[in-house]
């Protein structure tokens, strides 16, 4: 192995508040997930050399670190950017986490980072990630708060969940359903106490049994309602409606009789491609064929299309109609009122779910919100896992 010379010298790491095995530990886990094969035992063998060697030096500390956790010359590069941006200052990552990404400037953002910087960068991000989710959960242990970690998901907001967050409220969202009440049929069914007597079954029930007559009864089939979701995912969307996705995803696991359609600049039949039993093989495929995430939004047309297209095929009898939307159309609600008109007298019940009214202070001020609200039956907020649960709510009722 070729002997480089170490990189710029850091500050010593005694002087970050005393923590050094805390320290040495995060460390071998950023040089793990930067694709390092470290095991605990290298941990062990870190803490155990640097306290044999000391920390007086700067120079004795970063080659007692390079001897034990590096084997290949192609480690080096990983292991000095590591080195030089966490023995830097270990909170330094999570300063520039906090920049707004808008604020960089695009000649930065178009440089690509040599292969080991990324992975080191991502290797960061991601522990930055963990270590952020368990310092907040000491601090709420520490605070003394009573609510347990599926109480606090309960109330936070989408935008302003971590990934490992967002993770753990998709499994969450994949287990809900919505309780929707079954229709009666016009077809019947045996019944012991049924509201009509089913002659048929009486006649051949009393020719096997004699002179004795029993009356056989029967009552309707009831029968799943069928839901249609109608999903924005324009860039205003684009955190909810991925979200929504996956509660959407475990509800046509649920119930076959699901439609769902996305729309920002056009309209999408997604409803083939949620068939699958893995949520990820799914959206995956979903993410192929829809070509406008995060775009802009034209609800007037895309309600049109729906209506002209698609409402005889999936809008029967007693068909819910969820609509997830914020209602910031781009055309101004140019011909929305009117496509709206017609899709809630072709549905039983058109309940419309946007984010914004997670807002105290929130007014329908735009022209499409204008347009579109006096023709729902519900308007409600879809910001949170409790807000879903009120929208079970809602359909129970």
């Amino acid at each position: 192995m070729s002997v480089s010379p170490p990189p710029a010298p850091p500050t010593l790491p005694a002087a970050h508040s005393g923590h050094l095995d805390d320290n040495i530990m995060f460390f071998v886990r950023v040089l793990r997930a930067a694709g390092l094969p470290l095991g605990p035992h290298r941990v062990v063998e870190a803490l155990q050399a640097v306290l044999a060697v000391g920390v007086e030096r700067r120079d004795d500390f970063y080659w007692t670190l390079r001897s034990i956790l590096v084997d290949r010359h192609d480690q080096i590069e990983a292991f000095d950017q590591a080195f030089y941006v966490f023995w830097r200052d270990p909170r330094i990552f999570e300063r520039l986490m906090s920049l707004p990404l808008l604020e960089a400037k695009p000649e930065l953002q178009e440089r690509k980072p040599p292969p080991a910087t990324q992975r080191v960068l991502d290797a960061l991000r991601q522990q930055q990630q963990q270590r952020q989710s368990r310092e907040s959960e000491r601090r709420e242990i520490t605070a003394q708060l009573r609510h347990s970690e599926a109480e606090v998901l309960q109330y936070k907001d989408f935008e302003a969940m971590t990934a490992d967050e967002l993770a753990r409220v998709r499994r969450a969202l994949a287990k809900l359903r919505l309780p929707l009440k079954p229709l009666p049929t016009r077809r019947q069914r045996p019944a012991a106490r049924g509201e009509r007597v089913d002659m048929r079954a009486t006649l051949r029930a009393s020719l096997r049994e004699g002179a004795h007559l029993d009356l056989k009864r029967q009552r309707p089939r009831q029968r799943q309602p069928a839901l249609v979701v109608l999903c924005d995912i324009s860039g205003s969307m684009a955190t909810y409606s991925r979200m929504l996705l996956h509660f959407v995803h475990g509800l046509s696991a649920d119930n076959r009789r699901v439609s769902t359609f996305v729309f920002g600049t056009r309209l999408t039949n997604i409803t083939r491609y949620l068939v699958n039993r893995d949520v990820d093989v799914a959206l995956e495929r979903v993410g192929q064929v829809v070509q406008d995430w995060s775009g802009g939004t034209r609800i007037g047309d895309c309600l049109h299309e729906f209506n002209r297209h698609w409402s005889r095929r999936v809008l029967g009898s007693g068909v819910v109609v969820l609509l997830i939307s914020d209602g910031l159309d781009r055309d101004s609600g140019a011909d929305l009122g009117p496509e709206m008109e017609r899709l809630t007298k072709s549905c039983r019940r058109l309940i419309w779910l946007n984010p914004l009214l997670r807002y105290a202070g929130f007014e329908a001020r735009p022209a499409g919100i204008r347009a579109m609200l006096p023709w729902v039956d519900d308007f409600l907020t879809v910001h949170n896992l409790s807000s879903i649960e009120q929208l079970s709510a809602e359909l129970s009722r």
